[in-house]
């Protein structure tokens, strides 16, 4: 699988930070650094709602959401009832951070819906990705050992903390869980209550047994 082609790097602010390493995953590690350089180049359409914490002005957040820094908001997003951002967050143009969702080390590109009771970690969610209600990205094995992405070849990332990189326009399905070091293809639709592991082609259905089909 070609990672970069999963996503269209126009439609994020982090779309070029990303673009610039081998691997998707490797702009993980230094997202925090690179969130508060870019706090400081923005316009004065984005209010620091606090040290580290940038919102644009037509962004709705919510008085019970919690914004811990380096976090961005952008243009239009909703950060809703109970969402927990803690930190290295880069929310896009017209998402939608919903109710009770946690956020950590992750960017979420312009469209990208994550709107009830999901945990996005240590991930990147593309183009007008959707969580459905309870899907979850796992982002650390039970052994604690490295995450390795697996598919073609094996990939080893060097990453402890490393959830899933979810192409353009993928839907993950309620309650479906993300296995450390997944890889959805744009695309491509996983089913509720699916467990996923490993590479998934774009343009692709993931069934609940875990097994594949073309769209």
């Amino acid at each position: 699988m070609d990672f970069h082609a999963q996503f269209d790097y126009g439609k994020s602010l982090a779309g070029e930070y990303i673009a610039s390493f081998a691997f998707p995953w490797q702009a993980l590690t230094g997202l925090n650094g690179f969130l508060y350089a870019l706090g400081a180049t923005l316009n004065r359409e984005y209010v620091a709602v606090k040290e580290g914490v940038w919102v644009h002005e037509s962004a709705v957040v919510a008085p019970s959401a919690l914004l811990l820094p380096p976090c961005v908001i952008c243009a239009g997003a909703q950060v809703r009832h109970g969402a927990f951002l803690r930190g290295g967050v880069s929310v896009g143009r017209n998402c939608v951070a919903g109710n009770s969702v946690e956020l950590k080390n992750c960017v979420l590109f312009d469209g990208a819906q994550v709107p009830h009771f999901n945990y996005v970690g240590d991930s990147i969610l593309g183009y007008r990705a959707h969580l459905g209600a309870g899907a979850i990205t796992s982002n650390v094995r039970l052994d604690k050992r490295g995450v390795a992405v697996r598919g073609e070849a094996v990939w080893q990332t060097g990453l402890k903390k490393f959830g899933a990189l979810i192409g353009d326009g993928a839907e993950i399905g309620c309650n479906a869980v993300l296995n450390p070091g997944c890889v959805i293809g744009k695309g491509t639709l996983v089913l509720p209550l699916a467990s996923v592991r490993g590479v998934v082609e774009e343009g692709r259905i993931v069934k609940r047994d875990g097994s594949v089909v073309r769209k």
